[in-house]
């Protein structure tokens, strides 16, 4: 099992602190490191979080969230091992062919350690906002995968969508492995079946086991319905809650068949919280290696 650190936003924008926990994190045996996004926070919002039981965000209109793949280079150069992952990118918001480029050169100066965790977005005012429709988001991120991945096997690539129409033209640099590994985030229906259909991962986003379990066992019926090898599907899970007693959470995850924890950076954060990074390694990443 692998063990990544999930920068909220509140630490991942104190540049010097969080390259200190980046550049622990490497040094005690986590594998990534993982940032998420929100163009904008609007000071009105009528959508229902799916993440809470009121259905808010637990965040302040002003509070501060770095865009992820600025952040995520700022961070490759002080950890020049760590996965870089976004948790989550918000792919229908952005222009893929944009997008490509930018996946693509950080995977290349980074050594090829990108790995793109996306989502359809849950807060129609910030697309609103952003003058991108709400309707059909999901059929747009899934064109836009479709797209990215074009330009990145090779030269010459062409691509006539719905959403995404370009004549044979060419996108460089290209990753380093041809390609960059795609996790799914959500809990729906579709998300689940967008991860059998075009991931190498999925992301629940949830941290509960026994919800997380019916999740996962939702996925393998739909990879079979699919005739896909469910097991192909790397699961990542939030590791939160399980931080109370992370001996135990760390058999259920294993019971669960998660591939990767991201453990909330906020748990290392403050005064003495690289020393609790070190202990918590030291005790609970033998246990993911068993």
């Amino acid at each position: 099992m692998k063990v990544g650190l999930a920068l909220d936003s509140s630490i991942a924008i104190d540049g010097a602190s969080s390259l200190e926990l980046c550049k622990r994190a490497e040094q005690v045996g986590f594998e990534s490191v993982w940032g998420g996004e929100h163009v904008l926070m609007p000071d009105s919002i009528v959508s229902k979080y799916p993440y809470t039981k009121d259905g808010k965000i637990p965040a302040e209109p002003d509070t501060p969230i770095p865009d992820p793949l600025i952040w995520l280079a700022f961070a490759a150069a002080a950890a020049p091992t760590l996965r870089l992952g976004t948790c989550i990118l918000i792919v229908p918001q952005r222009n893929p062919l944009i997008l490509a480029k930018e996946l693509a050169t950080l995977d290349q100066l980074s050594g090829g350690r990108v790995e793109l965790g996306l989502g359809v977005g849950w807060m129609r005012e910030e697309f609103d906002a952003l003058g991108v429709p709400w309707e059909r988001r999901g059929a747009r991120n899934d064109e836009y995968i479709e797209a990215m991945r074009a330009l990145w096997a090779g030269p010459h690539a062409e691509f006539h969508g719905d959403f995404v129409d370009f004549d044979p033209a060419t996108c460089s640099p290209r990753p380093v492995n041809g390609n960059i590994p795609v996790i799914v985030g959500g809990d729906t229906d579709a998300a689940i079946n967008r991860a059998v259909k075009l991931a190498d991962g999925y992301f629940p986003g949830e941290g509960d086991s026994e919800r997380l379990g019916k999740l996962l066992e939702r996925l393998r019926q739909a990879a079979e319905k699919a005739n896909r090898d469910p097991s192909e599907i790397e699961i990542n899970a939030m590791f939160g809650a399980q931080m109370a007693n992370p001996v135990a959470g760390i058999e259920e995850m294993a019971a669960l068949g998660v591939g990767r924890i991201m453990i909330p950076a906020f748990f290392f954060a403050g005064p003495g919280g690289l020393d609790r990074m070190a202990e918590f390694a030291e005790k609970i990443i033998p246990l993911t290696q068993s």
